[in-house]
């Protein structure tokens, strides 16, 4: 069966649970307001795609490509990551809301979360070497085994990382949250 190979389109305000987006390629094209809630992308391929505002949680991910894929405003509660093409797997988060998604073993170095909430994201025996973190909510999200070296959690709040379970070697933490690595001590911090 032949895939669609489309590029350079704008996608608006299209449920794609009652018409659903053709299996294939997909290259430099933006879907803006579009729900996604539940489908199947699955084999899918998105480079150098834009989504704005949308719907994606729950989707079904089994060997979605994502290429340099920006994601900005949208909801995507539920993902499992950990089942996309990890071939080129590069992404960019602005403003989304992640909870419960799955990066577990997945290589995605260098990705950016900005202003997202990330709430009980499991992103164990992950590489998020030099990835940014800026201004995000991870209460609950599970680092175990992950490689966080370099990576920067300065703007960042309400995660709970153990030193001893994690690679951190560079990673950038600010003084107000330095609690979120020494949780495990069972030590009181005064935070005055």
């Amino acid at each position: 069966m032949k895939q669609a190979y489309i590029s350079d389109q704008d996608f608006q305000n299209i449920n794609f649970a009652d018409q659903p987006l053709p299996t294939g390629e997909y290259e430099n094209c933006t879907f803006r307001n579009c729900s996604f809630e539940y489908a199947d992308l699955s084999d899918f391929s998105f480079t150098d795609c834009e989504f704005i505002s949308c719907n994606l949680s729950m989707a079904k991910l089994v060997k979605t490509a994502f290429r340099t894929v920006t994601f900005k405003e949208c909801k995507m509660f539920g993902l499992q990551f950990s089942e996309c093409n990890g071939f080129g797997l590069s992404f960019t988060f602005d403003g989304c809301a992640l909870n419960n998604a799955v990066f577990y073993n997945t290589s995605v170095k260098k990705t950016i979360f900005r202003n997202s909430k990330l709430i009980e994201t499991d992103f164990a025996e992950c590489d998020l070497s030099n990835s940014v973190f800026k201004n995000c909510d991870l209460s609950g999200a599970i680092f175990d085994r992950t490689n966080l070296e370099k990576a920067d959690f300065r703007t960042s709040f309400n995660y709970s990382i153990d030193p001893a379970l994690n690679r951190l070697k560079k990673a950038k933490f600010s003084l107000s949250e330095v609690h979120g690595l020494l949780y495990k001590l069972d030590i009181e911090i005064d935070r005055n």
